[in-house]
């Protein structure tokens, strides 16, 4: 009876040293994911941390230790882009500020400086010193049209649009344009009415700001198409052209704030950046997509995809 008592301490003595020596090991791997985590931390890198264990526990918890890091990481590379964009944003905002401002000081001084100055002449300044402020302000408010965007605090309400009638008003509003530039307009808008729960004003720009930005880039093709189609429930506003189009590696990009590569054809203001990033916050807007595809002097196509009102 002894030898069975004093065999089952034994048994008991092992596993307890066991037990005390896969602690010590959980341990020091807590320990050594505690001290490199903190390395991480510290010098901001994008390691992410590695340990071999049997235990599955551990694995569970590095596994979900490595996935806030890797959301840290994309976190902070996202807050260095928009560091940089709003840095980009300020100097561009002032550039394109500046410039006309300047000339408007110097009409300004110009009509100070010359009091004799004839009427026909002084008018003629006056004149300049009204377009110009005019730019100031649209500069500003477009500006101003994107944070709200992005802010979420300008208001889009959608209502029931026809939106046959939208094109047709808004590719009309370009015939002058298309006729002084000698470019080719392909039309195609179907007779039958499409509906679509969208904003008029949103729509207007978005529109507005494509044809503009084909007229300008796209003028070299010499032709510009709008078309307007419905597909089952799926609606595609194309507005294309066939100039020099947008580089692949530059496609991806279009859209972002402040890209300003020339090839990008995102400086449809001043510089700025920011027209075809207010165009796809718009269509976000009213619930819709916007793609691009482009082979430069082939076409170039930004397609915008609605979903159809069922009434």
């Amino acid at each position: 009876m002894i030898w069975i008592l004093f065999g089952i301490i034994i048994v008991l003595f092992i596993i307890i040293v066991i037990q005390f020596q896969v602690k010590r090991g959980i341990d020091r791997e807590l320990i050594y994911l505690a001290r490199k985590l903190n390395s991480v931390n510290q010098e901001n890198s994008d390691e992410k941390l590695l340990l071999v264990t049997d235990n599955k526990a551990l694995q569970v918890l590095l596994t979900e230790i490595n996935e806030v890091l890797n959301d840290k990481q994309k976190l902070g590379a996202q807050f260095a882009r928009t560091e940089i964009s709003i840095k980009k944003m300020l100097a561009n905002i002032s550039h394109d500020l500046k410039t006309p401002l300047t000339v408007v000081l110097g009409y300004i001084e110009t009509i100070e400086h010359d009091p004799a100055m004839d009427g026909f002449e002084r008018k003629r300044l006056l004149a300049n010193i009204h377009r110009k402020t005019i730019e100031i302000i649209k500069q500003m408010n477009t500006f101003f049209d994107l944070a709200k965007l992005e802010s979420g605090d300008k208001e889009v309400p959608l209502t029931k649009i026809h939106l046959n009638e939208i094109c047709k008003k808004t590719i009309l509003a370009f015939y002058d344009s298309v006729q002084a530039k000698g470019i080719e307009a392909d039309i195609n808008i179907p007779d039958n009415p499409i509906y679509v729960l969208a904003n008029e004003e949103a729509l207007d720009r978005i529109l507005h700001n494509l044809l503009s930005n084909a007229l300008n880039y796209g003028a070299d093709g010499k032709v510009i198409g709008l078309s307007l189609e419905c597909v089952n429930n799926d609606i595609f506003i194309k507005v294309w052209d066939k100039g020099k189009g947008i580089e692949e590696q530059n496609q991806d990009r279009v859209f972002e704030r402040l890209f300003t590569l020339e090839e990008s054809r995102n400086k449809m203001f001043q510089g700025s950046g920011i027209g075809l990033t207010i165009t796809k916050r718009l269509v976000e807007a009213i619930g819709g997509e916007i793609t691009l595809k482009s082979r430069p002097f082939e076409k170039t196509v930004f397609t915008i995809k609605l979903k159809k009102l069922i009434y």
